[in-house]
């Protein structure tokens, strides 16, 4: 099995595929995230996962790189990570009640070959309402301020929730395992 690479300096997505058992290495990649004029969410994420596995390409010519990308779209609104308590606040103010969708772009580049698989695997967050005391109690507890839409959904930021719907949890998270899972058969990785 080539080397594999996570291009990523999230520990969440460092956490989500130490559950594979595969020997890896993190790498954070250095580009521009920033959104291209009249750009939807979905071509986004799909966009900044394979940036990001090919500004590593270079680095690790030969190896499987994984990058992953997601923003939350709550109504028509794309949002990111608020970086801040009042950017937070107001993200689950305006999520309250709302059911707010997670986009979460995946890319597995092969840096010998070039071939790159990339993918974008949705995922629903049915919110409860919610008032600013909870909101403020719940940012003060846990600050979520590194994560899109402004919870942790695998600590207390499960308390926001009604329901959730996707085909993979682990999506919601950072990394969607079970697609990863796929991608990784595609090139020859034997899991388990």
């Amino acid at each position: 099995m080539p080397p594999l690479i996570l291009a990523s300096g999230s520990p969440y997505r460092r956490e989500l595929l130490a559950r594979l058992r595969l020997p890896f290495t993190c790498a954070a990649p250095e580009i521009d995230e920033s959104r291209h004029p009249d750009e939807d969410a979905e071509t986004l994420v799909r966009r900044l996962a394979e940036a990001k596995a090919r500004a590593l390409a270079e680095r690790y010519p030969e190896h499987l790189i994984i990058g992953s990308d997601q923003v939350a779209v709550n109504g028509s609104e794309i949002l990111g990570k608020p970086h801040d308590l009042e950017r937070a606040t107001r993200q689950l103010l305006a999520a309250s009640g709302a059911s707010v969708r997670f986009l979460t772009g995946l890319a597995l580049l092969n840096s010998a070959t070039g071939h790159c698989q990339v993918d974008c695997v949705p995922f629903t967050v049915h919110f409860r309402e919610l008032d600013e005391a909870r909101i403020r109690r719940y940012l003060e507890a846990e600050q979520p301020f590194d994560c899109a839409g402004s919870f942790k959904c695998e600590g207390l930021g499960i308390s926001l929730f009604r329901a959730t719907e996707g085909p993979d949890a682990t999506s919601l998270i950072g990394l969607p395992l079970i697609r990863l899972v796929d991608m990784l058969l595609a090139e020859g990785v034997q899991i388990p």
